[in-house]
């Protein structure tokens, strides 16, 4: 998950209910080392599964620990244990860990003298006498056989943070786990944020005492300095830190990314400056703390944190995506950054790398050349001279996602597309055919219910000559010869796409009852600026115009969808969470001619509010001149406001804070501009929390929809 990320916090409240099977199904394998088996949980203990046969054998057995999730030492004889979780923000990082002796079923709990559910991230040593972990922001390493505990850290505080990160590391760089053990055992590199100049947003509780008291959120907003940052690399014999010496200011530098290089006594990793368009890659020596710039890159918007580093020809190269030549692609690089060849060639984005199988000269990874809206795996030679080879049956169109073993011999294919649920089988990847018939994705198919009603996907050119992809649910016995209303889905930002061919792209959670029976189209457009595979031009056309150009393109594309002869002009809604949020408030506001009826929630009405690496991303520095900001931000535009907005917002959001809807509230009371509104009191970004409230949120959408843009035919 990745690209986290951001924002999806919409997708995942109206999606949560249909896609619950396809997201289990959608987790990663936890592989064998040699590819030829995987590990599955099971009634509080752990199976082996071999392949190709799926036969199954216990190799702990059933304990009475809830394992949420387990990783195995190096040469499979324990199980590290993760229970107990909690939640850090977003996540359940933080938890108990216990040790399992596969060899006689023997667990044992670590740090017991830790705070409960406090140990973080821990893992393994390299020779699996050891596990470091996290805990209260210091960093500790157990020995297994005397279960002594030795303090690597002893600084960390609320502010000082050791081997984890910030608030805004965390949401926008998707950083959590902040150390790693050196090759040989012997060290850890680690990040370590000081976070103390960090100003705090103060949130409100007026619910939970007689006496309201206020909720402090470590939060750098748009144009506040980010926390310092840097990596150190701590010996385990004697608890004594070594600090790289990183070229550059570590308050106006990030480092979203660092990685031992595999064998050596060396790491790498990327910083990125302050507005996110120069990115350098540095290595550096562990014994010595001195580095060296491998590798620069700059771009005129922004450079995205890598998604990984990986290793190849006996650690002299490594794999690198970059968007340099116009299209998101994969290189090998030198280990001094002397030589780089593009591995993926031609005029197609690669959208993840799935397999790096270097014994056949082969990567594997999903793209889709002709269908931004799509997914399927390809493959190429991993040395840059092979052609573009299509693994996943054209037959079969829609969303495929594989996780594929790591010696490249099996894989669990998923397939799904707007009408068919997720379908899972066991294949060979080299012949392509599934494990038995009887399991196939081919045989399930036939089992499915074929849908009556389909959503349909469509392309529509814009007046500017642009031309953008949607889909689109009609209602039930349908007719052509009568009007209908429209209900719009918009998110719009670059942090996440909503015209996708897969299962429940069009289902609504937050409309109690069902869309298309009671009359209603729904309709979503992929504006530019969303992260679509088209190419960088398209991606990144965005920058500096949130909130402009993502915002023409939604309203012109609706305006040639109101050409058509069964759309209802008088009965036009949309609406959008968080980024969707401020999307809906500015269709409302810069074209109430088109868009009637609003619902906005959770929504950055002024982009001077939220945090700086999202928004100094993509609007540039704040610093040099905040026209893009005022420009894009909804609350410069309330005048504009004809139709019916309701606007939702949790008073306990950390992310986008509730300031925004006072801020918001403020600006359309001065400009007599009448709306409704709904606070959740203490709710976060997800409006989840407390009884009833999913229901609530549920009702309060559905009556304002129905009595501001009625359904049914006309």
């Amino acid at each position: 998950m990745k690209k986290y990320s951001k924002y999806l916090i919409n997708q995942l409240v109206l999606f949560v209910v249909i896609l619950s099977t396809a997201l289990a199904q959608s987790r990663g394998i936890n592989w064998t080392k040699d590819g030829n088996g995987f590990y599955e949980i099971q009634n509080g203990g752990i199976v082996l599964v071999s392949l190709p046969k799926m036969e199954r054998k216990q190799v702990l057995s059933n304990t009475s620990l809830r394992i949420q999730s387990f990783q195995l030492s190096e040469d499979g004889s324990k199980a590290l244990i993760f229970t107990n979780s909690k939640k850090v923000w977003r996540y359940n990082t933080r938890g108990d860990y216990y040790v399992a002796d596969l060899s006689n079923g023997a667990v044992k709990q670590l740090g017991k003298n830790m705070p409960a559910s406090s140990l973080m991230f821990a893992k393994f040593s390299p020779d699996g006498q050891n596990v470091a972990y996290v805990s209260k922001h210091n960093l500790y390493v157990e020995d297994l056989a005397s279960n002594s505990i030795k303090a690597l850290t002893t600084d960390g505080t609320d502010r000082l943070i050791n081997g984890t990160f910030d608030w805004v590391y965390e949401e926008e760089f998707n950083c959590r786990d902040g150390f790693r053990w050196s090759p040989d055992g012997k060290s850890i590199a680690y990040w370590q944020l000081d976070a103390s100049k960090i100003k705090n947003f103060l949130m409100i509780n007026n619910t939970d005492s007689i006496y309201a008291y206020t909720i402090p959120v470590e939060y750098p907003k748009v144009g506040e300095n980010p926390s310092a940052c840097r990596v150190g690399i701590v010996e385990i014999a004697s608890a004594k830190t070594k600090w790289l010496d990183v070229p550059g200011d570590n308050v106006q530098h990030y480092i979203p990314r660092m990685e031992w290089i595999p064998g050596t006594n060396e790491v790498i990793l990327q910083q990125l400056n302050r507005e996110q368009n120069t990115s350098k890659l540095f290595v550096g020596d562990a014994k010595t703390a001195t580095t060296k710039n491998v590798c620069t890159e700059t771009d005129k918007a922004w450079i995205d944190a890598a998604d990984d580093f990986e290793w190849i020809n006996s650690n002299k190269e490594f794999l690198w995506a970059s968007e340099k030549d116009g299209w998101r692609h994969y290189y090998r690089i030198s280990k001094d950054g002397k030589k780089q060849a593009l591995i993926t060639k031609g005029n197609f984005d690669v959208i993840e790398k799935s397999l790096t199988d270097e014994k056949n000269n082969m990567l594997y990874f999903i793209a889709s050349p002709t269908n931004a809206t799509q997914k399927y795996l390809y493959k190429t030679k991993l040395d840059g001279k092979g052609s573009l080879e299509m693994v996943t049956s054209a037959v079969m169109p829609g969303t495929h996602s594989y996780s594929i073993s790591p010696n490249g011999l099996y894989a669990r294919h998923t397939y799904q597309s707007a009408s068919i649920q997720p379908l899972t089988e066991w294949m060979n990847l080299n012949s392509g055919t599934p494990f038995s018939m009887d399991g196939s994705i081919t045989n399930q198919l036939g089992r499915q219910k074929p849908v009556a009603n389909k959503t349909t996907f469509f392309k529509i050119k814009t007046e500017d000559g642009v031309e953008l992809d949607g889909w689109m649910k009609k209602p039930e016995n349908f007719n052509e010869n009568k009007k209908y209303p429209v209900l719009f889905y918009v998110y719009g930002e670059p942090a996440s796409q909503t015209v996708t061919d897969t299962y429940g792209v069009d289902y609504n959670a937050l409309y109690q009852g069902d869309l298309a029976k009671d009359g209603y189209i729904a309709i979503s457009i992929e504006n530019r600026g969303a992260p679509a595979p088209k190419g960088r031009e398209r991606r990144k056309s965005i920058y500096k115009n949130i909130g402009v150009l993502n915002i023409r393109d939604q309203a012109m594309a609706a305006r040639e969808i109101l050409k058509w002869p069964f759309i209802d002009k008088e009965r036009v809604a949309v609406y959008g969470w968080s980024g969707g949020g401020s999307s809906t408030l500015n269709l409302m506001f810069q074209y109430p001619d088109i868009y009637k009826t609003g619902i906005a929630i959770a929504a950055v009405a002024n982009q001077l509010t939220y945090d700086n690496i999202y928004q100094e991303r993509y609007m540039g520095s704040p610093l040099q001149t905040k026209d893009a900001y005022i420009k894009g931000s909804p609350i410069n535009h309330v005048q504009g406001l004809k139709g019916n907005l309701l606007y939702i917002h949790g008073t306990g959001d950390d992310n986008v804070h509730y300031q925004n809807a006072e801020m918001l509230v403020d600006e359309l009371i001065k400009h007599n501009k009448p709306f409704q509104m709904m606070a959740y009191p203490n709710r976060t970004h997800s409006i989840s929390e407390g009884e009833g409230t999913r229901s609530h949120l549920a009702l309060t959408f559905t009556n304002f929809l129905k009595a501001n843009c009625p359904p049914g035919a006309r």
